[in-house]
């Protein structure tokens, strides 16, 4: 027997101050597919897995691409149970702001199963993103304790141990593309462990495609 289910949004820290939200909040308020009812996320079974960024997920980030003026990386590859398709039963939020920024996550969600969240981030600047510290109203990096650097369809990614706000106890790729700044994240969380998230977030990011705002 299960526990109660939570809405994806509710588990969601917040998200830096400077990414101030003038565009779509999306908040959705199961997390299960109705196939996947009742049963627990097994480590790395039926992750989805595509080559290059799939039409019903390009879409989406076709769209956030139009709305920030800016390329953005749609994934080809999400750990289990989760897709990549904004808009999707997995996409717990969608924030956009005036300068370019957008913070775009996927969260599964259930008592006794575990956690499985994905965040994707831009940054309008090539600067270091700072969040507000936890103990006092300080702005400090948001990601720090770097972890070795992977290279990936031209990009060129520092990996952080130590992530904070919206991306608290993530793993984080961090790189910079076109004056801005771009992470993708993992929660460490069961049912995958640290290792597993660590590869489970480098797949995501060796997945990645650039989608350029349409002409």
């Amino acid at each position: 027997m299960t526990g109660p289910r939570k809405s994806c949004a509710s588990s969601i820290r917040g998200y830096p101050d400077s990414v101030r939200v003038v565009g779509t909040l999306v908040l959705v308020g199961t997390c299960l597919l109705s196939a996947a009812c009742g049963n627990s996320v097994q480590p790395e079974a039926r992750a989805t897995q595509v080559s290059g960024c799939p039409a019903s997920w390009q879409a989406g980030w076709q769209k956030l691409a139009r709305q920030v003026g800016a390329p953005v990386y749609c994934p080809g590859w999400m750990p289990n149970p989760l897709d990549g398709r904004i808009g999707s039963e997995w996409n717990g939020l969608k924030l956009v702001d005036k300068h370019g920024g957008y913070l775009v996550s996927f969260i599964y969600q259930e008592t006794g199963s575990g956690e499985v969240h994905v965040n994707f981030h831009r940054w309008p600047s090539t600067r270091m993103p700072l969040c507000r510290a936890e103990t006092s109203e300080r702005m400090i990096p948001c990601y720090s304790e770097p972890g070795g650097r992977t290279r990936a369809n031209g990009i060129a990614a520092t990996l952080y141990t130590v992530s904070r706000d919206a991306d608290q106890w993530h793993l984080s790729y961090l790189w910079r593309h076109g004056g801005a700044t771009y992470v993708v994240s993992e929660h460490v969380a069961p049912p995958y462990s640290f290792e597993q998230v660590k590869r489970n977030v480098t797949r995501i990011l060796r997945s990645l495609v650039l989608v350029r705002p349409a002409a």
